[in-house]
């Protein structure tokens, strides 16, 4: 599965706050770090973060660009409340391995 296709399934199981679906597409030694939060390990530790991530929230990730350089993409997207991140992802084999997300908050 190409980069980006790995990509679109995150987003779709992002959108629908599927912890569960979202941790399977990472490798079972993959890292996350939502800046300017504490990196993650691990494919549970991702999954718990996502979990905790998703209580009593409204979260939702509207793609602007998705690009894709050999095993790396990229992802520029928004919210409904404006703010903007920047999502790099290391996919090898049809797994994140590798996953920083780079978040901008809307001016209030």
């Amino acid at each position: 599965m190409s980069p980006k296709a790995v990509v679109q399934r995150w987003l779709d199981a992002f959108n629908a706050h599927d912890a569960d679906t979202l941790s399977e597409l990472y490798a079972e030694f993959a890292s996350y770090q939502p800046l300017p939060l504490p990196l993650c390990i691990g494919r549970n530790a991702i999954r718990n973060k996502y979990e905790s991530a998703f209580e009593n929230k409204e979260l939702m990730c509207i793609p602007d660009n998705l690009f894709e350089d050999g095993e790396w993409a990229i992802l520029e997207a928004y919210d409904f409340k404006g703010s903007r991140s920047c999502t790099v992802f290391h996919i090898i084999e049809g797994m994140i391995v590798f996953h920083r997300s780079y978040n901008h908050l809307a001016a209030p």
